[in-house]
């Protein structure tokens, strides 16, 4: 009976039964960069925020795939990730980083 009275934290995104505090923020993180990015890639004047988004997206993306500890993170990272770097590449076939900034 001592495992039923023991307190578990719950955390939406912890199958383990373990708070991610830093994971969780990552995925956050990366969800809405690759959101912005996917949607602002559908307009063509706005290839500086859809190219910068989705390339800091993929780069928290990234680092948080690295350090992930459950399914459900990289599950929900990868969604992140595909969104950004769809973004990012249109972001770049419209302009780039820069829009013709450096020359």
């Amino acid at each position: 009976m001592a495992q039923a009275m023991q307190r578990q934290s719950i955390s939406l995104l912890a199958t383990d039964g373990k708070p991610h505090p830093l994971q969780d923020t990552l995925l956050a993180i990366t969800l809405v960069l690759g959101a912005v990015s996917f949607v602002t890639a559908f307009f063509h004047n706005l290839h500086l925020l859809t190219s910068w988004t989705g390339l800091i997206g993929i780069l928290t993306g990234a680092y948080g795939q690295f350090i992930s500890e459950t399914t459900r993170e990289r599950f929900a990272l990868i969604i992140g990730l595909g969104a950004a770097g769809i973004g990012f590449f249109l972001g770049m076939a419209h302009g780039g980083l820069f829009g013709g900034w450096l020359g």
